[in-house]
């Protein structure tokens, strides 16, 4: 077999693999459904490694596609992140047993103290206090990411699509969703101080990790691609093919890898165990609320 064959060989394999466990996941929630509510945005989330690796696989099997293609394909990725980052503020405001549109702080953990850090001291005191207001404020800094991201894919979209796309439209539309995406996962990081404690049986922790790994790595090692390009690292030595089309080749090809480990991760962060009938700490929460 010649390189391209061995690429697309080990990527077809690596997302059947991604699909596998988290098709496996999802089937032991299903059959273990006991808590509708917190176990819908479960499999939303779980759903994440398994679109990205078939996403990503997509745009390996038609590497000569259009630049518009390419941003269809980043745009399903990116906007299924919002969804999941939305589905999963909503898991937890599950866990805490608290209403995610009336925003109503139980009595016990109001006034509890919140430190920001900057860049937010410039926006906002170093030191606030938890309260229906603030709890609000950081729902909203999680959902105007879920609202810009779609308005940003369908806006670069149209622009590519209509051959109207000057470079420095691109960089701010990636400024505006950096800054979004940061804020959504920084109001996500407090929330989860804030209810450390409430929210420890259920590992949030882990879960968050899960979601802000995937994120971090398909963000982060674009930007690797990208001054790798810009030093002569990845090159091309063929007229009919683009760097460009080169760095989004070498990221496809990593986000399929690195879904494997994020499917496997999940199945412990993920886990369908606290739902199982086994679970003895279920069975005694499930009578008590008969």
């Amino acid at each position: 077999m010649n390189p391209a064959q061995i690429v697309l060989f080990g990527s077809t394999f690596c997302v059947m693999i991604a699909v596998h466990f988290s098709m496996k996941l999802i089937s032991e929630h299903v059959l273990n459904w006991k808590k509708p509510k917190e176990q819908k945005a479960i499999i939303i989330i779980i759903m994440m490694a398994p679109l990205y690796a078939v996403d990503s696989y997509v745009g390996l099997i038609n590497f000569f596609g259009s630049e518009t293609f390419f941003t269809f394909l980043d745009s399903i990725k990116e906007c299924y992140e919002a969804l999941v980052i939305a589905k999963f503020l909503a898991l937890m405001y599950s866990y805490l047993n608290i209403s995610l549109s009336k925003n109503i702080v139980p009595d016990e953990i109001k006034g509890r103290e919140i430190h920001h850090s900057f860049p937010m001291t410039l926006f906002q005191p170093h030191t606030t206090r938890l309260d229906h207001h603030t709890l609000k404020l950081l729902k909203y800094w999680t959902w105007q990411f879920v609202v810009l991201r779609p308005m940003c894919s369908i806006l670069m979209i149209t622009l590519q699509y209509l051959e109207v796309y000057p470079s420095w439209i691109n960089w701010t539309i990636t400024i505006i969703l950096n800054v979004s995406v940061s804020l959504a996962l920084y109001s996500l990081v407090v929330f989860y101080h804030v209810f450390a404690k409430e929210l420890e049986p259920h590992k949030p922790l882990s879960k968050f990790l899960c979601i802000k790994g995937i994120v971090f790595f398909c963000f982060w090692q674009g930007i690797v691609l990208d001054l790798m390009a810009t030093m002569g690292i990845i090159r091309s030595r063929h007229s009919w093919l683009s760097v460009e089309r080169i760095e989004e080749g070498y990221q496809n090809i990593l986000v399929c890898v690195e879904m494997v480990f994020f499917s496997i991760y999940q199945t412990y962060a993920y886990s369908a165990a606290p739902y199982s009938a086994n679970n003895k700490s279920n069975v005694l929460s499930d009578k008590k609320s008969k």
